[in-house]
């Protein structure tokens, strides 16, 4: 899968939910894979608790920025780490400023960036935030992989209302020209979701993934790539879109050629010529010869013959004067 294989590659991870639909179960993945089972035998676990720091809870209030940056400092760098933070929207409310946020972040991937062994930077936030078009600039970190999820509802809608179907039903460039100005206005897939449009389907989703920088398989990526993978949140793994059961109704749609329908068929008259007609039609000389036909071989051609009688007007320097009217 895509997805699963292009995420281990990068350095910083940015999954986006929305109120209709939440990336909360990928994150679930990415924790779960990379968590090992190990004792402590010959390791000394490090406990933070960052339980009762939170705003107004208590007077002896102080942010958590400076533990976990001690804290990445402190690990050995023999070892990759991935740092999870798994509710920017809650570490904005209790800082209170984007600036400051925007700093920490920074200073977090800094730190990740200059270890030896490749480390990630796992960060989770839901839209509307001030802080995505920060984090999605390439001023932040060049490369990226950013996972936006939405409801399997919008694909039903373009089709239907659009007749613009995913790929590779509908060329790429015409589906994301709709698909792209659609998904970033987020009250239409609230509309959709919560306004019961659709039934939805809680197991099923739709990722779309845009990567930026980093490599493929063939060790090059020319500017964005952009895509579109399912999600199976009983299975937990991603699948591709034509597997999911609530879009299984826009794969049954066949590409088939229309033929343009004869234009004399919709008449209320009859232009067909009947076998008389068309034989004495057949008989009228042509004024000119057919491609391939000599001059021998052409059919006898009609003459006008006009003989002047008394009647007629020959008279050139005064004609209207011998006119028999």
């Amino acid at each position: 899968m895509l997805l699963l294989d292009e995420l281990d590659g990068q350095r910083l991870i940015l999954l986006q939910s929305s109120f209709a639909q939440s990336s909360l179960p990928i994150l679930r993945h990415l924790v779960s894979k990379n968590a090992k089972r190990k004792t402590f035998l010959d390791e000394k676990p490090v406990i933070l608790d960052l339980l009762d720091l939170v705003p107004t809870y208590n007077d002896d209030w102080r942010g958590s920025q400076g533990q976990i940056l001690t804290g990445l400092e402190n690990e050995p760098d023999t070892s990759s780490i991935d740092v999870v933070i798994d509710s920017l929207d809650t570490l904005l409310s209790d800082i209170g400023s984007v600036q400051a946020v925007y700093a920490f972040l920074r200073s977090v991937l800094s730190l990740i960036s200059s270890r030896s062994k490749p480390s990630r930077l796992i960060l989770h936030l839901c839209i509307p935030c001030p802080l995505t078009p920060l984090l999605t600039s390439t001023s932040f970190f060049p490369s990226l992989a950013h996972l936006i999820s939405h409801p399997p509802e919008i694909l039903t809608h373009l089709a239907k209302e659009y007749l613009t179907f995913p790929p590779p039903i509908s060329p790429e460039v015409k589906f994301w020209s709709v698909f792209i100005p659609l998904s970033e206005r987020d009250h239409e897939s609230e509309r959709l979701v919560l306004q019961g449009r659709g039934s939805g389907n809680p197991e099923e989703f739709v990722v779309e993934i845009i990567l930026r920088g980093g490599s493929d398989a063939s060790g090059r990526r020319k500017g964005v790539q952009r895509t579109l993978e399912g999600w199976n949140t009983t299975k937990g793994y991603p699948m591709p879109l034509n597997k999911l059961t609530s879009l299984s109704d826009l794969w049954k749609r066949k590409s088939v050629e229309e033929t343009a329908p004869d234009p004399t068929q919709i008449m209320s008259f009859n232009l067909q010529l009947t076998p008389s007609q068309q034989e004495a039609r057949a008989k009228v000389p042509l004024p000119y010869v057919l491609e391939g036909q000599t001059q021998s071989q052409q059919q006898p051609s009609g003459a006008i013959f006009y003989e002047p009688d008394s009647a007629d007007d020959i008279d050139d320097d005064d004609p209207d004067e011998d006119l028999d009217i």
